[in-house]
């Protein structure tokens, strides 16, 4: 019984099995990143961003459809547009930088909403919003599995200036100038998530399996790999988790697996080892000299 219930779906059937491996795909991509954007305090940006692919997806979608390579490449043209408009404006004018990407986020979900309701149906809407991760095939589970690869050796090349820039970015600003690079690739690693998380769980989505993650893990853990760690399997637990929820019930795949990241999300505000409601109601003892 138990068998059949939480294995018997993957052995069974092959787009359970791609759909696991897009979510073990993601997590291992995106809730690194989530962590960064925790620490950063850019959480809200990452979910500006997420709204800001959709223009450009939606494009790629009125002129050919639900193609892979076309979605993609006007999700990461409009992503990357929205954040240098959004610096150049925050620069130019005085602007706070996220009064600026809130106001082109907005403007793209709005603009994006109208292409694909031109063209397409509710069904059609509904896909492009909340992604459907049981229809991955081959090839998108090629492109996933590519761009969280090349997440991974980006983050590699810039994890040392990244973690800095992210505890004391003044020290590294004297010391040395990858700041910036490292900064800019950063965003460049954010945007190129979205889109990748876009493919299964839609923009509304997308962004829920970076930010959920990393909020679980940053009440377990203060050390920065251990954080990194816990996420990864956070993001995965609640993948696989969200997979079977779809598979035994009528809640579609996407919301379910951010619904299970919720839940331990949750859990960890409410007993975990480093600010959890409940460590705090009862803390232990300290030691005395």
């Amino acid at each position: 019984m138990i068998y059949d219930a939480l294995i018997g779906p993957f052995t069974e059937f092959e787009f359970m099995r791609r759909a696991l491996a897009a979510v073990i795909a993601l997590s291992l991509a995106g809730a690194p990143i989530g962590v960064f954007l925790m620490l950063r305090r850019m959480s809200l940006v990452g979910d500006a961003m997420a709204h800001a692919i959709l223009p450009g997806a939606a494009v790629g979608f009125l002129l050919s459809g639900l193609n892979l390579f076309a979605m993609t490449a006007g999700g990461l043209i409009a992503g990357f547009a929205v954040a240098i408009l959004a610096g150049v404006v925050a620069r130019s004018t005085g602007l706070k930088e996220d009064a600026s990407l809130a106001t082109f986020y907005l403007a793209s979900l709005a603009l994006g909403v109208t292409i694909v309701s031109i063209k397409g149906t509710n069904i059609d809407l509904l896909h492009v919003l909340f992604g459907n991760i049981l229809a991955m095939d081959d090839q998108t589970l090629l492109v996933v599995a590519f761009n969280a690869t090349v997440t991974l050796l980006v983050l590699a090349v810039i994890y040392r200036p990244l973690v800095i820039e992210s505890v004391d970015p003044l020290f590294l600003r004297t010391v040395s100038r990858a700041g910036g690079p490292a900064h800019l690739a950063f965003l460049a690693l954010v945007v190129v998530n979205l889109v990748n998380g876009f493919q299964a769980l839609g923009t509304l989505l997308a962004v829920g399996l970076m930010i959920l993650p990393a909020g679980v893990a940053r009440f377990w853990s203060r050390d920065l790999t251990a954080m990194i760690c816990i996420a990864v399997i956070a993001a995965a637990v609640s993948g696989y988790a969200g997979l079977v929820l779809s598979f035994q019930t009528r809640v579609p795949s996407g919301p379910a697996i951010i619904l299970v990241a919720t839940v331990l999300y949750v859990v960890s505000v409410l007993f975990g080892g480093v600010g959890g409601l409940v460590r705090q109601m009862f803390p232990g003892r300290h030691l005395e000299a």
